[in-house]
C-alpha cells in the first residue's frame, strides 16, 4: 500500500460533482489533507481502476449517494508541502461531471459530514479554493 504522506510520487484521485435539485454534494474532510474543509467528494484512483469507476466507488463509500459518472470536468494538483518545505502530499485531482442516481448524503470513510449545499450556503462553510473555482467555472458556463 502507498503511504498517503510524503509519497515517492504524485496520486492520481478523482472528484465528483454532483448537483442536485440546486444544490451540490460536499462532504466535510475528516483527514488531511484538507482535514476540516468542505469540497467535492472523491478520492484515490485505486490500480486497474477507470476514473468513472473510482469515482462511483469514492462517492458511495463516502457518502452513500449512487452516482453515473461521466466526462472528466477539470483536473488540477494539489500539493502540500511541510514547515521544511518537503512535499507532505501530492495528488492530480481529476473532477468528474456526475449524475446523481439515489440515495440521501451520509458521511462516511474519510468525511466528516456529507450534505447537499446550495449556492447562498457556500458563503458560510469553509470550502476548499480548489472546489470554489470549479463552482465559479461552471456557475458561469466557462465548463
Amino acid at each position: 500500500m502507498t503511504r498517503r504522506a510524503y509519497p515517492s510520487a504524485p496520486r492520481p484521485g478523482v472528484g465528483a460533482l454532483v448537483l442536485h435539485k440546486g444544490a451540490v454534494l460536499l462532504v466535510r474532510r475528516g483527514k488531511s489533507p484538507g482535514r476540516g474543509l468542505w469540497a467535492l467528494p472523491g478520492g484515490k484512483v485505486k490500480l486497474g481502476e477507470t476514473l468513472r469507476e473510482a469515482a462511483e466507488r469514492e462517492i458511495r463509500e463516502e457518502t452513500g449517494i449512487e452516482i453515473e459518472a461521466g466526462e472528466p470536468l477539470y483536473v488540477f494538483d494539489f500539493i502540500e508541502r511541510d514547515a521544511e518545505s518537503r512535499v507532505a502530499y501530492h495528488y492530480v485531482i481529476v473532477d468528474i461531471r456526475c449524475e446523481y442516481r439515489k440515495g440521501e448524503p451520509r458521511p462516511g470513510d474519510d468525511a466528516d459530514d456529507a450534505r447537499w449545499v446550495t449556492e447562498s450556503e457556500l458563503s458560510d462553510l469553509a470550502v476548499s479554493q480548489a472546489t470554489l473555482k470549479l463552482l465559479e467555472l461552471v456557475r458561469f458556463g466557462r465548463i
